[in-house]
């Protein structure tokens, strides 16, 4: 199944972080695919204080509050972080077949649905490394859920959006890795760690592929914080994805941050 990417409209609209337990705010929202009006939440995004996963999925508390990070309009189901904006392929998109199957799928944990569907959205929008983001999104929905099988399917598919998108960056080219490595496609993995590995990369950037080419050996799947690799500031995962951010470009959190203040 085909999905979108981020474009400077859908950069606006792309997956938010959630809030600390309580921190909702509830408002009428009118769609602005269809114009039906409906309560939703929104949420003040707080910093991780656990580590973040190699893919960089972040610590807790944010961890916890994938189900606050997208609204969807009971009507069209159309879904976005902010459902009263939406570029003009997302409109056409969601009239499409294809999204509506998707919604409906029962199959499919109800939110990596929602991931999905949003992906789709993005996608039709031309922006493929958005669409990346939120279908690993939705395979960390399907980790939760406990269903393996799905969540490397998913991995599989965000890899290649970020490769059917503009070139990579190093941050983007780790997050690949540690896709495949878990999609147990290791000798994939093993060739990408390698070329990266090869640029010489940041200090910190380093020790991210140095573990995964350890894990990649050992053809472990499993789940891996960048504590791992990078001792020194385990203690303070979050701190330590700022010291990979400050050397190699704004990191997952900081873009975040910064389209969450635009969003305001």
């Amino acid at each position: 199944m085909s999905r979108p990417i981020p474009g400077p409209h859908a950069a606006r609209n792309g997956p938010q972080p959630g809030p600390r337990a309580g921190a909702s705010r509830m408002a009428e929202v009118r769609c602005a695919v269809c114009g039906t009006e409906s309560l939703q939440s929104r949420f003040r995004p707080v910093p991780p204080e656990g580590a973040p996963d190699l893919d960089l999925r972040p610590g807790e508390p944010l961890r916890g509050t994938m189900s606050a990070w997208l609204q969807q309009c009971p009507h069209c189901g159309y879904v976005a972080p902010e459902i009263a904006r939406a570029h003009p392929a997302a409109i056409e998109a969601v009239g499409t077949a294809p999204f509506r199957a998707l919604i409906a799928d029962s199959t499919h944990p109800p939110l990596s649905r929602r991931f999905l569907a949003y992906a789709y959205v993005l996608e039709e929008t031309g922006a493929l490394h958005a669409a990346a983001e939120a279908t690993l999104q939705a395979a960390w929905a399907a980790d939760d859920a406990r269903k393996p099988d799905l969540a490397r399917a998913w991995r599989g598919e965000a890899v290649a959006l970020w490769r059917a998108g503009p070139p990579l960056d190093t941050e983007q080219t780790v997050r690949v890795v540690d896709a495949l490595r878990r999609a147990e496609n290791f000798e994939d993995a093993a060739a990408t760690a390698e070329q990266l590995a090869s640029t010489h990369p940041a200090e910190a950037v380093a020790g991210v592929i140095a573990l995964e080419q350890r894990l990649i050996a050992l053809r472990d799947a499993g789940r891996h914080t960048v504590a791992s690799a990078l001792p020194p500031p385990a203690r303070r995962p979050h701190a330590t994805h700022s010291s990979i951010a400050r050397r190699d470009g704004p990191g997952w959190w900081e873009r975040l941050r910064r389209l969450w203040r635009r969003d305001r």
